[in-house]
């Protein structure tokens, strides 16, 4: 955990995927994180693989550096207890509907009556201004939406899920964005600010970056469509004893490779040498590409292409990511021993600045509820009253939830 955001009080109430995985990266640059989950919990506690029902990987692996408090939102101690930590917070962060916010008391409108200079961040499926702000979505729904489906079919035609939660995660990073310039402009001004980072249009700007291509010019100049991201021939190639990655990109590369494999006869040939040209005819470039890298092994290749500067990698499958070197020399991987569920392996935050503390593992349903009540002038008595109504859930002890 770093300490760039120290002294930064986030109260957070999303579930799932890309609100947590949002809320883990300002808890990984330091800002103090609380979880506000339902007396029942998050429901990716349940995702599998995990020991105990409430502590599954997935879970495990998203909610770092928290504070969990199970609290029951919909009744009146419940949000009279929600209003006391909103009053010492900085930022407020979820992922529902903003219908469903307000419902339960935690929309924008509400919480700056509570405290003035609140930030308010939030993600739904739709933005609130669209004929689709109330429709449900979750990441199957917004890549077959956005695109991202059809844009990796298979060699059918038939549109395919990317095999990760790619638009739960795009959305998350947006959402963490959108957090971060809420906390500058409040720390600047002290004044409330709302960020809404719908998923669907989060998704589909961040594609179309590059895809947007002909149609970025009226009248167009072409499709959508990235073509060189579009051919047939951008793939790992097959080698004499397995597949590698290559990717000459600028035109020394280009022309160096070309006499790597004997064809100098193209070194001055202008589709090699003039990028605009090079861009119209990559299908070509790759199709040469392909028929070359067949005659060599992949370690003859990943040689040649280094000692010429030419970008290359071998092609990992998800087990061989813990034995990558490099990842090794970083320490990516982490030994963490987890008060509940024993030893784990975790994968640390990927960003660095001086040194950081230990990172705290994601905490057991309603393990630090006690603690957060106390300091926001709970007494003692009114959190087992609270307890015993059902208003607040704790752990009963190690491992048993």
């Amino acid at each position: 955990m770093l300490d760039l955001l120290k002294g930064i009080k986030i109260l957070d109430f999303t579930t799932v995927v890309l609100g947590p995985y949002a809320t883990q990266i300002l808890g990984d640059l330091g800002a103090e994180v609380i979880k506000v989950e339902p007396v029942a919990g998050d429901g990716f506690r349940a995702v599998r693989p995990g020991h105990h029902p409430a502590m599954g990987a997935g879970y495990l692996n998203l909610n770092r550096n928290k504070r969990s408090l199970a609290i029951d939102v919909k009744n009146e101690a419940g949000l009279e207890i929600v209003d006391r930590l909103v009053g010492k917070a900085d930022v407020v962060v979820h992922n529902m509907r903003a219908a469903s916010a307000d419902r339960l008391g935690i929309g924008f409108d509400r919480l700056r009556t509570v405290n003035p200079g609140i930030a308010c961040c939030y993600t739904a499926g739709f933005g609130v201004e669209g004929r689709d702000r109330g429709e449900p979505a979750y990441d199957d729904i917004i890549q077959a939406r956005s695109g991202l489906a059809a844009l990796n079919s298979n060699s059918a035609g038939e549109p395919r899920f990317v095999s990760t939660i790619i638009a739960d995660k795009v959305g998350g990073l947006h959402l963490a964005i959108a957090a971060l310039a809420a906390i500058v402009r409040q720390q600047r001004t002290g004044e409330p600010v709302e960020v809404e980072a719908p998923m669907f249009e989060s998704l589909v700007s961040f594609m179309m970056v590059e895809q947007l291509a002909g149609k970025t010019f009226d009248p167009p100049l072409g499709g959508m469509g990235y073509e060189r991201l579009l051919s047939p021939y951008r793939k790992p190639y097959r080698t004499k004893d397995g597949f590698v990655a290559l990717l000459p990109y600028n035109t020394r590369q280009w022309v160096r490779f070309m006499q790597i494999i004997g064809r100098d006869d193209m070194a001055d040939a202008s589709i090699l040498t003039d990028p605009v040209e090079r861009s119209r005819n990559i299908d070509t470039l790759y199709a040469i590409m392909e028929n070359a890298v067949a005659l060599r092994t992949t370690g003859e290749w990943l040689d040649i292409m280094r000692e010429n500067d030419i970008p290359c990698s071998s092609v990992n499958a998800l087990d061989d990511l813990m034995a990558d070197d490099h990842l090794a020399d970083v320490g990516l991987f982490e030994r963490v021993e987890h008060p509940s569920e024993g030893s784990t392996i975790a994968v640390r935050s990927p960003f660095r600045s001086g040194t950081a503390d230990r990172d705290r593992p994601a905490p057991r349903l309603g393990a630090d509820a006690r603690q957060i009540l106390e300091e926001c002038g709970v007494s003692h008595d009114r959190i087992a009253e609270l307890k015993a109504a059902g208003v607040i859930a704790m752990p009963m002890h190690e491992g048993a939830d």
